[in-house]
């Protein structure tokens, strides 16, 4: 029989990205959803991610390393590492979200893998957000060199690995020619090539698998309008504002420009904020 899975990864708290995709997947007649991580931050949105990919049936959920930095927050880890500016960007995100999530979500979250094998129609597939035991790093990235990704299966019985992490969809194989694919970002697609990042529409993939074995796979790009999510994240007065519309618009991230990040933090009071909520 054959089957159909939606493949999304990397949402990122961007929830405008994730209806669109929810509502071109309604057109796809799948039969299964897959989830690879980073459902939150640095977006605005937090319940209504999960409410969506409920909505979908999606059957897997796999935690990344922005939930991973969240849940991090929560447990107080980044109180010790208030003087380096990515910390403090991440703990005022992660207290942003922990001030609207949902406990339950919250829970869900955490007690997701980070990774997990499924097996279809006699397909053996490997899912993670990064590596098989590490969510974070850059060992996955697109012009990696492919030893690194036979990291992704642990012997010949995985004939596919699937991972998100990278934001960029991919297709491209191990050294033993098994399948590596990459369905790209919702909510923060990336290229390093100019051209081909300035095309900010939101990303999955659909894996077609039948009886005889992996029939397609379908990368999709979805448009979806970037001004309201900006409007939605000004209405909810998402901490680093400025910096989430150069993500939306520009795909340019500064997660670890510690400079831009000093200077903002202290133009906006974050650093104190964080301090007084974690009692330093």
């Amino acid at each position: 029989m054959k089957k159909r899975i939606a493949i999304l990864s990397d949402i990122h708290g961007n929830v405008t990205a994730l209806k669109a995709v929810v509502a071109d997947l309604s057109k796809q007649a799948v039969d299964d959803c897959w989830f690879l991580g980073d459902l939150v931050m640095p977006g605005p949105a937090t319940n209504e991610l999960f409410e969506l990919l409920e909505s979908i049936d999606t059957s897997v959920y796999i935690r990344g390393n922005w939930d991973d930095c969240f849940l991090n927050v929560q447990r107080n880890i980044v109180g010790n590492h208030l003087d380096d500016p990515s910390d403090v960007y991440i703990g005022v995100l992660g207290q942003y979200v922990a001030d609207h999530i949902k406990s339950n979500y919250q829970q869900k979250l955490a007690s997701l893998p980070i990774h997990a094998i499924k097996k279809v129609n006699g397909l053996t597939i490997n899912l993670s957000h990064n590596l098989n035991t590490l969510n974070s790093g850059p060992a996955l990235l697109a012009d990696a060199d492919t030893t690194h990704f036979d990291e992704l299966f642990s012997d010949n019985t995985i004939d596919i690995a699937v991972y998100g992490h990278v934001h960029h969809q991919m297709l491209r194989y191990s050294s033993q020619d098994q399948l590596v694919i990459n369905p790209g970002s919702v909510g923060q697609p990336f290229f390093k090539h100019g051209r081909l990042n300035a095309d900010r529409r939101a990303q999955y993939a659909i894996l077609t698998i039948d009886d005889t074995g992996l029939a397609e796979v379908t990368f999709r790009k979805v448009a979806y309008d970037l001004e309201k999510e900006l409007v939605i994240a000004k209405e909810a007065a998402l901490p680093y504002l400025n910096l989430y519309q150069e993500i939306l618009f520009d795909g340019v991230a500064h997660t670890h420009d510690d400079e831009l990040l000093a200077k903002i933090n202290e133009q906006y009071g974050y650093l104190a904020s964080l301090e007084k909520l974690i009692g330093r």
